[in-house]
């Protein structure tokens, strides 16, 4: 076995290589997550958001870069997660400029990785629709609960294992956020009807 101690150096050599890209990608995965995050946080603060996104995808293609010869790496949990993150926000942004949603191949991104976020997109249109409620928009709540409505109907279709795409769990948490939202859109518009009839007989008085 004269060759042994060469077999077990290029063994470590490309286990270092994996650990260094694995260290460099978990880095990576969290700066795209927080620029995502920010992302959408702008976007409820009414922020321009343009080159903050356009940092988050210049962030993930980086990352897919880096894990080109490593997919494995790419396939984890913390690089999806990350993905997950930037698809969320490229289809929030999306629907608040009145855009076609981006897909999966725009953003580069695994088809997984984006139909979760596209999960996670209704929970922030509930954010929206719960906001203009506050505002008394009530027309512009109605609609985002209608996207919701439609999204969430979009995401059911979705009927395949944990071992192709953990879909089910976001499923439940998307029928629980849109029942509530859907209840509390009820009662403010049966609220305003209400207030509306009031005043009207008041004016008759």
């Amino acid at each position: 076995m004269s060759n042994l101690d060469d077999i077990v150096a290029k063994i470590q050599e490309r286990l270092d290589e994996k650990d260094t890209v694995r260290e460099i990608a978990i880095k990576s995965s969290r700066a795209t997550t927080r620029l995502a995050s920010g992302v959408v946080h702008g976007i409820h603060k009414k922020e321009n958001v343009e080159s903050l996104m356009a940092e988050t995808m210049d962030e993930s293609q980086r990352l897919k870069s880096l894990l080109d010869e490593h997919p494995d790496i790419w396939h984890s949990g913390i690089v999806q997660d990350a993905l997950q993150e930037v698809a969320e926000a490229a289809i929030v942004l999306n629907i608040t400029k009145n855009l076609d949603l981006p897909e999966p191949d725009e953003l580069d991104i695994p088809v997984t990785a984006y139909l979760m976020g596209f999960a996670d997109a209704i929970g922030e249109l509930r954010r929206f629709a719960l906001e203009a409620l506050r505002e008394g928009r009530n027309e512009d709540a109605i609609r985002f609960l209608e996207m919701m409505e439609e999204m969430f109907l979009i995401l059911m279709k979705f009927d395949y294992p944990d071992a192709i795409v953990s879909i089910r769990r976001k499923q439940d948490i998307a029928r629980s956020v849109l029942e509530k939202t859907r209840g509390e859109v009820a009662v403010a518009v049966s609220m305003r009807r209400l207030e509306t009839k009031l005043a009207s007989l008041d004016n008759k008085l």
